[in-house]
């Protein structure tokens, strides 16, 4: 049987780029606005963190993914100049 932690961790990995951004923008806007309990606020940068490290992740990924594209056309436009 998994965990809450594991529930959420599970549910907050599924998120795309633009729903965990939206999301943290609404987290930062509550903690921003104040009038929370320190137990609500401390939830809010919890989740505020997680939502962070789920866009960099995602950045991340995108990076990679257009580095190794762009790789992958120098390394054709090498092959074009050679045979030529």
């Amino acid at each position: 049987m998994t965990s809450e932690v594991e529930r959420t961790a599970a549910t907050a990995e599924a998120l795309g780029y633009e729903q965990a951004r939206d999301e943290l923008i609404e987290v930062v806007r509550r903690l921003e606005a104040g009038g929370t309990t320190l137990e609500e606020a401390l939830a809010l940068w919890e989740r505020g963190e997680e939502l962070a490290r789920i866009c960099r992740r995602r950045l991340d990924g995108a990076r990679a993914r257009l580095d190794a594209a762009l790789a992958e056309e120098e390394t054709a436009d090498a092959g074009d100049e050679d045979g030529e």
